[in-house]
């Protein structure tokens, strides 16, 4: 088995889940990470050998096999076009950047030289909606006429609660719908094989200002400071979005996502309706899936190799009663990459730069169709 040697930029919350779920693979080394703050800090904590403040150093000194990118989405573009210029491979967390153009010219620049690329949209890894996939692929709930959930979280209630993600001009355009609409949308369109054609959004922002504290602040922190901590700066993205969905294939759907419902610290949800069987699949108990049926009810199916389609059983790592959840999700996502670049011709689950780049159409329609206040159909 090859052994990859590995950099990740950004290490925040979620870098840090990169760097600790990479090592699980067992072929990887982690033998770098770059951030522009704390990078050192962070590399004595996470017993990673070398640390950068700049990444183009890390990428030009390390003699990296692939990179991983988790900083602010209008880093991404700039730092995935350095990486590839140099030949390296890149997986990016979503969104895959902050506009169309630059997606297409990622999705170009990685055909032109050849490289695996990855977009992190491990909710497709759940061994559970792996499973739906493959029975809706075989039949078993019929024809697909509805495509229904939501995605909610908490973490930015409060108007005293700061992210960059906040502001357009780091994350884009969209906030809510870029940052955790992508991944229910996603997961919608792989799980039920129809893609999402067009869109009828309407967004809402219920704190159109907030308290920036004057000090840096990771995602999901919990640290508290005084009133002359704090400046006001006005919001431009959305807190909630709800959404209506028509799909290739004829069904049509919605769903609401949120930052701000109290008491969700992730909470997603997708139904499917079919002719024949209903099913339903909830993050928070990511190791079941529920099956409804007109004359018999609803069956909680619980994950386990004799329960799974037989396409999935190489997904589940534990036997049951064992749970596999979100850090299991990257797990499996990851391996997927790096056995994509070992054999790049065998066939492979993760997202691509291709399905980045639709979403990011996605997110734009969404965010067109809020703008006018009705349907947009979807490029």
């Amino acid at each position: 088995m090859k052994i990859f040697k590995v950099g990740v930029i950004g290490t925040g919350f979620i870098g840090q889940v990169h760097i600790e779920t990479l090592r699980r693979l067992g072929n990887i080394e982690v033998i770098a990470l770059a951030d522009t703050y704390n990078a050192q800090e962070t590399a004595e904590k996470l017993n990673v050998p070398n640390c950068f403040s700049d990444y183009k150093e890390m990428i030009d000194t390390m003699d990296l096999d692939a990179i991983h990118i988790c900083t602010p989405n209008n880093t991404h573009y700039e730092i995935g076009m350095y990486a590839m210029d140099r030949n390296v491979h890149v997986v990016c967390e979503k969104p895959m950047c902050t506009t169309i153009q630059e997606a297409e010219e990622m999705v170009a620049k990685a055909k032109e030289k050849g490289l695996v690329n990855g977009i992190n949209f491990h909710n497709r890894f759940y061994p559970m909606n792996n499973h739906l996939k493959n029975i809706i692929k075989d039949g078993d709930l019929g024809d697909i006429f509805s495509i229904t959930g939501n995605y909610t979280q908490d973490w930015l209630l409060y108007n005293t609660d700061y992210s960059w993600r906040l502001n357009s001009s780091e994350s884009g355009n969209t906030r809510c719908v870029a940052d955790i609409g992508s991944h229910w949308m996603d997961l919608a369109e792989y799980v039920t094989g129809q893609k999402i054609v067009a869109v009828n959004a309407d967004f809402s922002t219920i704190h159109e200002t907030r308290k920036k504290p004057k000090k840096v602040v990771l995602a999901f922190s919990n640290d508290k400071f005084s009133e002359e901590d704090y400046e006001n700066i006005e919001i431009d993205t959305e807190d909630n979005a709800n959404v209506l969905f028509k799909f290739s294939d004829g069904a049509k759907g919605s769903a609401f996502f949120s930052q701000v419902i109290a008491g969700k610290s992730v909470d997603i949800n997708l139904q499917i309706g079919g002719y024949k069987q209903s099913a339903e699949w909830h993050s928070m108990s990511c190791n079941n899936l529920y099956i409804g049926q007109r004359d018999f009810g609803t069956t909680m199916v619980e994950k386990g190799v004799a329960t799974v389609h037989s396409d999935t059983k190489n997904l589940i790592a534990y036997p049951f009663g064992h749970a596999e959840g979100f850090p299991d999700a990257f797990k499996q996502c990851f391996t997927s990459i790096y056995k994509h670049i070992e054999n790049p011709e065998g066939t492979y689950e993760h997202a691509t730069f291709e399905d980045g780049l639709h979403e990011m159409k996605l997110c734009q329609a969404i965010f067109d169709s809020n703008e006018k206040q009705g349907w947009v159909n979807v490029e």
